[in-house]
């Protein structure tokens, strides 16, 4: 089983944050099931955490054994924009001010939907309404 990974899960691991020692042990747990997988846009917002660089980030991903997918192809981008298009049209409905979420969620959500057997997040809720056959751990 393949599991995608957010861009919060590695943060919140590289952060200490309460809860990093349970997320250590749900990586390599995953990592045995099947391995692990990052998409373009995560590996990009990874180079944006504080005290990180370029050389850190590929050692840490070499080292944990996690794989970066750049090519994301047609069906991921047209999943992320069948999603975004349907959050952006509920939000005008409910008179919403502008979108509080960016695209790159739905491609990240779309990504792990096509390419994995499951998406490692830290928040479930913001893609458990659009992305509703995407398991979510």
């Amino acid at each position: 089983m393949r599991t995608a990974l957010d861009t919060n899960i590695l943060s919140a691991l590289w952060s200490s944050e309460p809860g990093s020692s349970q997320i250590a042990r749900r990586l390599e747990q995953a990592y045995a099931e099947g391995g692990l997988v990052i998409s373009a846009p995560v590996y990009a917002e990874l180079f944006a955490h504080p005290s990180t660089t370029p050389t850190f980030v590929h050692q840490f991903l070499a080292n944990a054994g996690i794989a970066v997918d750049f090519e994301l192809g047609e069906a991921v981008w047209q999943t992320a924009a069948k999603a975004f298009a349907s959050y952006a049209d509920r939000r005008r409905r409910a008179k919403a001010e502008h979108p509080k979420r960016l695209l790159v969620d739905f491609v990240i959500a779309a990504h792990a939907l096509l390419s994995a057997d499951c998406l490692m997040t830290l928040d479930s809720g913001r893609y458990s309404q659009y992305f509703t056959k995407l398991r979510l751990v």
